[in-house]
């Protein structure tokens, strides 16, 4: 019995060693804010999610756009994303709105999750104002996130994003005027 017992704890701390390095290949960023994810994508759409699929190693999410913030011309019908959260895919709702960010690759709009993709009506007043004019208005500055204090800077084309305790994140832009970039 005792023989048994050490084979199955052998066995479970090989496995659980194999499942470790799976969760050591996780998907791993941080937030971004919303203005630098806007900046940073190609494309910036309000899509209600209305289909799902699997395809070849990927997750086709069929959407109706409503409005088009960012992109060329052109009317995306569905997007696409890694199969798992472990590989930065997404997991969306059926039925709900969300803002999206992300890439175009061969015509296609494919989202992670190191973008940013939040239910459209998770977003504030401000933030949904800010998509029209003031993010783009913003792209020559840059954000940079303090995760830990002190976070100093040295250059004037930049915003300190401190996501804690500040509304930065929710209701302002960083804007560029008379040379130097400011929370707004």
């Amino acid at each position: 019995m005792t023989r048994y017992v050490s084979s199955c704890f052998i066995t479970l701390f090989v496995l659980f060693l194999w499942r470790v390095e799976d969760i050591a290949d996780a998907c791993k960023c941080s937030p971004p804010h919303p203005q630098k994810a806007f900046c940073d994508a190609e494309i910036v759409i309000r899509a209600k999610v209305v289909g799902k699929k699997t395809v070849s190693n990927a997750i086709k999410y069929d959407i109706q756009q409503i409005k088009m913030f960012k992109c060329p011309d052109q009317v995306i019908h569905a997007i696409f994303t890694a199969p798992s959260p472990a590989a930065c895919g997404v997991t969306l709702d059926l039925n709900k709105e969300y803002l999206f960010t992300g890439k175009l690759e061969t015509g296609r709009m494919y989202v992670t999750l190191c973008g940013y993709n939040p239910p459209w009506e998770d977003l504030s007043a401000a933030q949904k104002k800010s998509l029209t004019h003031r993010y783009q208005s913003g792209c020559d500055c840059k954000i940079i996130h303090c995760t830990s204090l002190p976070c100093p800077i040295s250059t004037t084309d930049a915003c300190l994003w401190m996501d804690w305790g500040t509304n930065n994140g929710r209701n302002l832009a960083c804007i560029k005027s008379n040379g130097s970039c400011a929370w707004k």
